[in-house]
């Protein structure tokens, strides 16, 4: 496979007028590639997939089959936003499969991170192939990667989207990756003049293997409960205290180490809970947000009282470089 880079001649996507050049080039080059076949997308409910989804329709409309797998490493409640909006407010021709106890399966006793990426992106693709078969017609998989995928992947870490494809399946189907020499920034322009919802565009970004590079070590579904609680209670009080429109990404990361600590007047172990709130524009580099003290005591207070299993909370203020911006 050719080395993919971004021509030093492609303009930065920063105006609205910007955006329309990009999406009416896309549409056209889509409709080229795919003529009357049918395409099959991972749709995470993600900016980049959702991006991904609104080009396709605007481009192939019915031909998209937009499938949302919930491999159990979802956020809480994420999965039903996800059927909210496309399937209730957007009318997407949406699949839902439900692969939790699948994945989990899978990766249960995994623990190195390259792995864990290498299970759950090839899993994926499985996913996609048995609901291929379903269907008559479709000659296409359409991925939300995007240029930061493209870089990373070469020394960083391994990403799903790119070159994920196992060897049975990549004369099945052709990639159709229309975002995937855009930065984040960009890809959120476009959103934007797609018409796509803010609460979309804007929403902090969340990886392809989701919560299963933030249950760091091997995942025990004892662990990634307690992660998904202790996510939603971060996620509540950023929305709560006005950071959620601040903060680029914010989550929790849950390692697989304990601590002692006191519950009830008893001592008992518990795991970590470490906070990481992120500045960026293009995901190349990061700050650190300051979260004010008051706001960490509340969550801290929240976390440790109502989240089971968990007994400190910690904040991580390393930006990147030196630090990526996920754990795993």
């Amino acid at each position: 496979m050719a080395e993919i880079v971004r021509p030093e001649s492609m303009a930065r996507i920063t105006t609205p007028e910007l955006a329309q050049a990009f999406i009416d080039e896309q549409i056209d080059a889509l409709r080229k590639q795919i003529g009357d076949k049918k395409v099959l997308l991972a749709l995470s409910g993600g900016v980049d997939s959702s991006v991904v989804a609104a080009l396709l329709i605007k481009a192939v409309g019915k031909q998209l089959l937009s499938v949302h797998v919930n491999h159990g490493l979802m956020r809480k409640g994420e999965s039903e936003q996800v059927i909210e909006v496309f399937r209730n407010q957007l009318d997407a021709n949406l699949i839902y499969v439900d692969a939790t106890d699948r994945f989990l399966d899978l990766l249960a006793g995994v623990s190195d991170p390259e792995q864990k990426r290498k299970i759950i992106g090839n899993e994926f693709i499985n996913v996609f192939a048995e609901e291929a078969r379903k269907e008559d017609g479709i000659s296409f998989l359409a991925q939300g990667t995007i240029y930061p995928d493209i870089i990373e992947s070469k020394g960083v870490k391994a990403h799903h989207n790119v070159g994920g494809l196992p060897d049975d399946l990549k004369d099945k189907f052709e990639l159709v990756e229309p975002l995937m020499l855009l930065y984040k920034d960009e890809v959120r322009m476009v959103g934007v003049q797609l018409g796509l919802p803010a609460e979309m565009v804007y929403r902090q970004p969340f990886p392809g293997p989701g919560l299963g590079v933030r249950c760091l070590g091997a995942i025990t579904r004892d662990r990634l409960h307690a992660l998904r609680e202790a996510d939603a209670i971060l996620r509540e009080e950023f929305d709560l205290c006005g950071l959620a429109s601040k903060v680029w990404q914010y989550f929790i990361a849950v390692p697989d180490i304990k601590s002692v600590g006191v519950r009830d007047g008893k001592r008992y172990e518990g795991w970590p809970a470490i906070i990481r709130a992120v500045n960026t524009v293009d995901a190349m580099t990061a700050t650190i947000e300051e979260v004010p003290y008051t706001v960490l005591h509340k969550i801290t207070a929240r976390i440790t009282a109502e989240v089971e299993g968990i007994n400190r909370v910690l904040m991580d203020l390393t930006p990147k470089p030196v630090g990526t911006i996920e754990w795993e």
